[in-house]
């Protein structure tokens, strides 16, 4: 009995508490239908952390194999279809009545009929990566209709589904867990770590102290009781994760929200989110202690240049920070749940004494978020625009010579693309063959750089090395699967090459039997495979590959073969 009356009053001071900062859903219920012919399951959850961005919809299991049965989730009609070698893969969208647009992506062949239009789009336009707007009328469906087979094209790491719902007049992708799915879940979260932060400083000029916690009586709790601080202004961040019925896979949460003497002050909510938003990850997470192999550290109080998003914080908090004084005690709250309302909750007493009054100077090359910032010398610019840039930070660049520029770290991520200009005098011959290399990440980078007046520009968004060069290699080219000069066929269903550049980009590649242009498909960046079609009948032909990099290096191959 007694159970039962801390259970009602959590959850009565939960959904009191959240109404403060959260508004109700109501989304439409059993709407949609799970989009693959196998028992529902999940490997990943909306919202879950990625590098870079948010998982933006559901991995739907397929039992570890391709080709199963994918199906439409309700009655609408074929809106898009996306082709590449890297992302989505192969892609299908679907707009609905409702006014919802579903998403079924790392996709192996399409259903007939629209397999049969996509190829014919393929050889219309002589391109293998497309993105094309469908006529409404051509293709509908019914709730339940196979579309495609499963697979494991583009970005994918195995053989699943990935499934969105977006709202479709703004694009704006909706957490599908809303719409009532068959997904069993009755299991909390987990809270695995809290972190605490010093909010006179910059997130990305400090190391956050970490707080090792233990659950008693189904409460977590900081392992020696109360956090003591030394500051006026501090903030916490959390490693969470959660769980559903009868899965061990680690999934995402998706809402927190942290109290002050029971006062709502921040949280934030794994509703919706568009992908001009998703990068807004890596001002939701400690991206500094990431960056350094630490774990995902989820901030409870938005960062600075954070706009909006996932967060809300009430009118007491408006930038949801909790501000201290001497001696003073604040009982600490937080609440972590899941969709289905599962929760686990933090609660500790922080309190301060002696506050170090100091007073923060900032000096140097400072860059801050919401401003534009500039840095030029003679040999060197570039600007971040006003909202790429979360937190402050002090600026350090370093001339390395041979038209190398290291700029700052990879500890400070930028939101936006970013102009960077490097002055350098090549002769006339070599101006429209400068590449610029970014090493980030120990990644690396290469564009074409576009030249004006001697300035050298292309355009990033990450902090790291940079470095100017002259590209006269053209990529390589050559056959696999036993093709060669004068081979004969027999009954093979496929031709296939492999292509390289020291810029690793291919730009273009692309094929040609008896002078036709035919469809050399590509995936994940690998090998270019020509499926066999009626382009290529029995008889003797010619096969001419041309093959360009990103500042017009050409490759060309001419073969003759006999089917």
């Amino acid at each position: 009995m007694k159970r039962a009356s801390i259970f009602l009053f959590f959850y009565f001071f939960q959904l009191s508490a959240w109404s403060q900062l959260f508004k109700q859903k109501t989304y439409p219920q059993n709407y949609f239908q799970w989009p693959v012919a196998t028992t529902p399951g999940l490997v990943a959850n909306f919202g879950e952390l990625r590098p870079n961005h948010y998982h933006m919809g559901l991995d739907c299991r397929t039992d570890g194999r391709e080709n199963l049965s994918v199906l439409a989730a309700a009655d609408g009609y074929i809106a898009k279809v996306n082709i590449d070698a890297t992302g989505f893969g192969r892609a299908i969208y679907i707009n609905h009545p409702n006014g919802t647009t579903t998403l079924y992506a790392h996709l192996n062949e399409f259903y007939p009929e629209l397999e049969e239009y996509v190829t014919a789009q393929n050889y219309l336009l002589q391109q293998w990566k497309v993105k094309l707007e469908i006529p409404p009328q051509m293709f509908i469906v019914k709730k339940g209709q196979f579309i495609a087979h499963s697979g494991n094209t583009g970005g994918s790491q195995g053989p699943h589904v990935h499934f969105e719902i977006r709202d479709t007049k703004t694009d704006k992708v909706l957490n599908p867990l809303l719409f009532g799915l068959p997904i069993e879940d009755d299991v909390s979260p987990q809270i695995l770590r809290l972190a605490i932060y010093d909010r006179r400083y910059s997130t990305y000029e400090q190391t956050p102290k970490i707080v090792v916690l233990k659950k008693m009586n189904g409460v977590y709790q900081p392992i020696g009781g109360s956090i003591n601080v030394h500051t006026n202004k501090v903030s916490f961040a959390i490693s969470a994760i959660d769980k559903y019925s009868g899965s061990t896979n680690p999934n995402g949460v998706y809402k927190a929200t942290i109290f002050d003497n029971n006062q709502a002050v921040s949280g934030f909510e794994m509703d919706s989110v568009s992908y001009d938003e998703t990068r807004y990850l890596n001002a939701h997470i400690d991206y500094k202690t990431k960056n350094h192999g630490g774990p995902f550290l989820q901030h409870l109080s938005p960062l600075p240049g954070y706009a909006n998003g996932i967060y809300h914080t009430s009118t007491e908090y408006p930038d949801g920070i909790i501000y201290l004084q001497n001696n003073q005690e604040h009982q600490i709250k937080i609440v972590v749940a899941d969709v289905n309302n599962n929760t686990s909750i933090l609660t500790f007493q922080l309190h301060t004494n002696d506050l170090e009054e100091k007073h923060i100077t900032q000096t140097g090359n400072i860059f801050k978020p919401n401003n534009i910032n500039v840095f030029e010398n003679n040999h060197l610019f570039f600007y971040l625009p006003e909202k790429a840039l979360y937190d402050s930070f002090h600026l350090s660049t370093y001339d390395l010579g041979n038209h190398t520029f290291q700029i700052h770290n990879n500890d400070v991520p930028i939101h936006q693309y970013f102009p960077i200009k490097i002055k350098a005098s090549f002769s006339i011959d070599d101006t429209g063959k400068v590449i610029m290399k970014q090493i980030a990440n120990n990644k690396e980078k290469f564009k074409k750089a576009n030249n004006i007046n001697g300035w050298y520009t292309s355009l990033y968004r990450d902090f790291g090395r940079y470095q100017l060069l002259i590209d006269h290699q053209p990529p390589t080219v050559f056959p696999l699967w036993g093709f060669k000069e004068g081979v004969h066929i027999g009954n093979a269903s496929r031709i296939a090459f492999a292509a390289s550049d020291n810029s690793v980009t291919i730009e273009s590649f692309d094929g040609y039997i008896d002078g036709k242009w035919v469809l050399f498909t590509n995936d994940k960046e690998k090998s270019f495979v020509y499926k066999v079609d009626k382009f290529c009948p029995p008889g003797e032909h010619s096969l001419r590959i041309i093959v360009k990099d990103l500042v017009g290096n050409i490759t060309e191959k001419n073969y003759h073969f006999t089917r």
